[in-house]
């Protein structure tokens, strides 16, 4: 999983890209491409 910055790039990169947030963090989750996944924080 990457930890990024920023997710509004992250978010664009596959259409299968979804934003969720848990527990006070963002996260980008891909069921069909798992690389795809990121967290958003420094």
């Amino acid at each position: 999983m990457k930890v990024k910055g920023s997710l509004k790039s992250h978010r664009n990169r596959d259409k299968n890209c979804k934003v969720v947030k848990r527990g006070g963090k963002v996260y980008i989750i891909n069921k069909v491409k798992p690389r795809c996944k990121a967290r958003q924080g420094s």
